[in-house]
């Protein structure tokens, strides 16, 4: 579970930075032409993205309840539950509740923009619908960048809290920056966090690095 979200950090970005313009356009015509193969249960593919989408959404929740209960251990057992409650509600209904809403935007888009009829407002009406369909894309490119650093950032979180060194490691490393004039404050309040985001990228290319050579290993001894 530790590795889970920084792994699948990982991978998105390897496939940014290390899958080449051809393969991303060989990939959206491959893409293109199931969405024209007028068989395909596009139902179904949408429920299957949908699934991956969900796996992913609860495996980052049970890492970052395992990371408060890793904050709270030392509180009595209602604090604990109170905590607990208060992050799973803020997390259901804030982050959840503001993605699906960023992703229903251009549904909400298209709506105000088949608006008919005269006056101002209509047309107030038609032209914030536009905007929402302009702002669309580019929300989902900040929901999936955001959405990156955060898995990096929990998996990262739960390494340090599970392994006393690292947890040490970087306390130690904040009291030192502490003593920096000026910034010193800030840049030990940041360490942590920075810290946590550092060994979630590191621990997450280690383990997609070893997924990768088993799978290469076992392609040539099966062969």
């Amino acid at each position: 579970m530790d590795f889970s979200c920084a792994t699948r950090a990982s991978k998105k970005v390897a496939h940014k930075f290390l899958h080449s313009a051809t393969e991303d356009a060989a990939h959206r015509e491959e893409l293109a032409v199931h969405l024209r193969n007028t068989a395909l249960d596009l139902v179904a593919f949408e429920r299957e993205k949908i699934k991956g989408a969900v796996r992913t959404d609860f495996i980052l929740s049970a890492e970052i309840i395992v990371l408060t209960l890793g904050i709270v251990a030392q509180m009595d057992f209602i604090s604990q539950v109170l905590v607990l409650s208060l992050i799973s509600l803020v997390m259901t209904v804030g982050v959840y509740g503001l993605v699906a809403g960023i992703v229903k935007m251009d549904d909400a888009g298209i709506y105000l923009m088949q608006r008919e009829g005269p006056g101002i407002g209509q047309q107030a009406l038609r032209w914030s619908g536009s905007c929402l369909m302009s702002l669309a894309p580019w929300l989902m490119k900040l929901l999936a960048v955001v959405g990156t650093i955060a898995m990096f950032m929990v998996g990262g979180g739960i390494l340090v809290h599970g392994f006393h060194f690292l947890d040490e490691g970087i306390k130690a490393l904040a009291s030192h920056l502490a003593e920096i004039a000026t910034i010193g404050g800030a840049l030990a309040a940041l360490t942590p966090t920075l810290g946590g985001l550092l060994i979630g990228l590191v621990a997450g290319a280690l383990v997609m690095t070893i997924v990768a050579l088993g799978q290469r290993l076992r392609t040539v001894f099966s062969t």
